[in-house]
């Protein structure tokens, strides 16, 4: 099954991850929700490409998980704010973080 399928299965949590089940998806909600919204932002911080940083932010604008808004006319630039239905899936990524911190602790290389 592809991904794009997801989006007509039965189960919610099927339907929930044909918008957010990607890493990529996760690592951009994650910035907005510490206060990133501009294109540059996202990028610098999440170190993917810029094409799938385009498609991914035009799937949440689409999906209605953010909002884009025009700041500067010229040149044209936009930044993407969370709607409330990008909001409400603020306690998931909580409990993500939450787990990661327990389960997955941070591996430090030894100094030589």
């Amino acid at each position: 099954m592809k991904w794009s399928e997801l989006s007509d299965n039965w189960c919610p949590v099927a339907r929930t991850l044909s918008v957010v089940g990607d890493r990529w998806t996760l690592l951009i909600l994650r910035d907005a929700y510490l206060g990133k919204s501009k294109f540059e932002e996202f990028a610098e911080s999440s170190g993917m490409t810029r094409h799938i940083l385009a498609e991914r932010l035009k799937r949440l604008v689409e999906e209605g998980v953010l909002e884009r808004r025009l700041y500067s006319s010229a040149p044209k630039r936009y930044d993407y704010v969370l709607t409330e239905k990008g909001e409400e899936l603020r306690p998931a990524l909580r409990v993500m973080k939450d787990w990661g911190k327990k389960h997955m602790p941070v591996r430090r290389e030894a100094k030589a």
